[in-house]
């Protein structure tokens, strides 16, 4: 187990907004928490990585409780996507080689740079190094983002809406490339999404939030037809295509 998420809750002026949320992750698995607009999602995420403090609970990474971590310790454990990306007056390779800084000391390496050459080529961005990132595309600037938070070396890998920018292609490759991670080295990934098709497609293991708790969680056998509906308010079927599950929302006539 790389990741434990224990009874976490947060209250936001005295209103909960996520409660007793617990589920554990191993490497390679690929996580995506599901829910309507307002179930909790992104509170969730960002309590997981310590930008908001839960009111209870624990989130540990093997035996380090990120929520008593300092953030360089947290930096060098977890690697956070957000959904919109600050854009500034610096190339895309300097915006990478951000990423590693909780990794150096002294002066950046040849180690460094090589591995922000590497993250560069996984994201297809050589063609963008020098320009800056306040000229791109909102997915470039997606794809800058996560390149700076793979080249953190992260044990387990948060991202919030990855895709939600981004034109189909690119969708197809950026949850390619996260799956790719996940299965090739020692990383846990947890996505938030709205996409459930996408979803089906690239995660292993799902959870669906509403109203701030767990109402369902497991693996491509939770996403049901009644569960679908009960978190949502859609009646859908779901199908099986070319080897993937389809979710097909039904005419309003047909539910």
């Amino acid at each position: 187990m790389i990741l434990d998420v224990n009874g976490v809750a947060f209250t936001y002026r005295s209103n909960p907004v996520i409660r007793d949320i617990t589920f554990n992750l191993s490497p390679h698995q690929v996580l995506a928490i599901l829910g309507p607009n307002g179930a909790g999602k992104t509170t969730l995420l960002k309590c997981m990585n310590a930008i908001l403090r839960p009111k209870a609970g624990s989130v540990l990474v093997g035996e380090a409780d990120l929520l008593k971590a300092d953030r360089m310790e947290i930096a060098r454990t977890v690697g956070y996507v957000p959904q919109r990306c600050e854009a500034g007056r610096m190339t895309v390779f300097d915006a990478v080689l951000l990423g590693r800084r909780p990794h150096i000391r002294w002066d950046i390496t040849d180690a460094d740079i090589r591995i922000v050459e590497a993250a560069v080529r996984m994201l297809h961005l050589e063609d963008l190094t020098l320009r800056y990132i306040d000229e791109l595309s909102g997915g470039e600037l997606q794809k800058v983002s996560i390149a700076r938070a793979l080249v953190q070396e992260p044990r387990v890998l948060l991202l919030d809406e990855p895709t939600s920018s981004l034109d189909l292609k690119n969708q197809l490759d950026i949850l390619g490339i996260i799956r790719r991670v996940a299965t090739d080295h020692d990383v846990a990934a947890v996505m938030t999404m709205h996409d459930l098709n996408m979803a089906l497609r690239y995660a292993d293991r799902f959870i669906l939030l509403k109203d701030g708790v767990i109402h369902a969680a497991g693996g491509t056998g939770v996403v049901t037809p009644e569960t679908i509906e009960a978190v949502y308010g859609v009646s859908v079927t779901v199908e099986r295509y070319n080897g993937f599950s389809v979710v097909v929302p039904l005419a309003p006539e047909s539910a």
